[in-house]
């Protein structure tokens, strides 16, 4: 069958290489001159199979009104004139409340553990190289409130079974030796031990290749401007150069997915804008050797080869992708906080991006109602944790195959069964 993908960000290839593997003929296509040019170009780095959480949690709307008033604050929200992000706000409200925070990090931690299998699989197969650690990630807590306020997901890790240990602060060191010199400005942490790191544009273009060798094709600089339909199919898609037609398509744009899909299938998808420097290591022994997320800043601080990426922040500001230099200052700062003397301040590649995210922080993956229509999309800050796990769910889908894991509340269909679904959720759980 011929599948066009859309989309040649780290979602899209690795949805194209799946497909490839199970025998079809598929073509990406992408506005850029390469893979990974956007989203997937300078994201923080880490294989968050286990820390993944949803963003709207218990407590998240208070919250975001104190930051809202803080210099550095990890959440901005600013007006963008649309009626979209006024409903996504109001649907990301809808879901912090305790019920559905448990069910939707259910979702997520199903599809990252799916997808830590599959990337190991993917590495015993090809030998795939991205400058990839597996030492786990480190949350690290300035104050005992953070680390009391931790229980909540440590009884969902119990619960689905993600390994995990809370640290004092005295044992930190164990596993960052580095923040010896910080140890009084730190209470403790949450480690999960089987999260990896990587740069995902290195991972992103290694699986370009691989793909290519499976006989993907690759249509670089192709702006894609609308999708034509007639009844209930996807009939082409109508691109600068001309009309794509296909057998199926795959809709991997991201952010952007929505806007191709107004008036086709409606997705609760908005651009949740983050920031990332990346630097050269000054010192070794200053540096981090994995990766950790500051809890009081919402920000990582990862470990590749011979560079550190910092990122972070969350800007619900729309299509924006203006570099705010405060937002750099807040990610220097934390990176000398934790690890002073590790890089030399001035030679900093300064970086911004949008996330797609929806409501409940949950991958929208599957079919649609036009029959040969899928999306792989709305993966927010985990679309390189969660790509593999979500290219190969996706190719099972368009094959027709069964899924190796519960893929029924992954789709767009979940948010017309809402109140089915939480229904549901509260007599599996009485």
């Amino acid at each position: 069958m011929k599948v066009l993908v859309l989309g040649g960000g780290v979602v899209g290839v690795t949805s194209a290489y799946y497909l490839a593997r199970q025998g079809h003929e598929v073509t990406v296509v992408d506005r850029e001159s390469d893979t990974a040019e956007e989203t997937s170009f300078g994201n923080a780095g880490q294989l968050s199979f286990g820390y993944s959480s949803p963003w709207a949690a218990p407590g998240i709307p208070f919250k975001a009104l104190k930051w809202m008033f803080q210099q550095d604050s990890p959440l901005t929200i600013r007006p963008d004139g649309s009626f979209a992000q006024i409903k996504w706000l109001l649907q990301m409200w809808r879901n912090c409340t305790p019920e559905r925070y448990a069910l939707n990090k259910e979702r997520m931690l199903r599809m990252s553990a799916y997808s830590r299998q599959c990337l190991h699989d993917l590495q015993s197969d090809t030998g795939i190289r991205f400058e990839g650690r597996r030492q786990g990630t480190l949350q690290v807590f300035r104050t005992q409130k953070q680390m009391d306020t931790a229980q909540i997901d440590v009884q969902a890790l119990s619960d689905a079974g993600v390994s995990f240990e809370l640290v004092d602060g005295d044992h930190l060191t164990q596993y960052e030796p580095a923040l010896a010199q910080v140890r009084h400005k730190l209470v403790g942490g949450l480690r999960t031990p089987d999260d990896e790191t990587g740069d995902c544009r290195l991972f992103t273009h290694a699986l370009t290749r691989l793909a290519q060798d499976l006989g993907v094709q690759f249509r670089y600089q192709e702006t894609i401007q609308s999708l034509q339909r007639t009844g209930g199919r996807i009939t082409g898609v109508k691109c600068a150069s001309g009309l794509l037609q296909a057998d199926a398509y795959v809709v991997a744009l991201g952010s952007y997915s929505p806007l191709l899909l107004r008036g086709i299938v409606d997705i609760p998808v908005y651009p949740m804008k983050g920031y990332s420097i990346t630097v050269d290591i000054a010192d070794e022994q200053r540096a981090p050797v994995s990766t950790l997320l500051d809890e009081t800043y919402k920000v990582a601080v990862t470990r590749f080869d011979q560079r550190i990426r910092v990122g972070g922040m969350a800007e619900v500001v729309g299509y924006d992708k203006t570099l705010n230099p405060r937002r750099q200052h807040t990610l220097e700062l934390v990176l000398n906080d934790l690890f002073p003397g590790s890089y030399t301040p001035g030679n900093v590649h300064f970086w911004t991006g949008l996330r797609p995210k929806t409501p409940d922080s949950t991958p929208i993956v599957g079919a649609t109602a036009l029959d040969n229509l899928y999306l792989n999309t709305g993966h927010g800050t985990l679309g390189w944790t969660m790509s593999c796990g979500s290219g190969r769910l996706l190719a099972d889908v368009v094959s027709g195959r069964a899924t190796a894991i519960r893929s029924d509340d992954l789709s767009v269909a979940r948010y017309h069964t809402v109140n089915q679904t939480t229904q549901q959720y509260r007599a599996a759980t009485r």
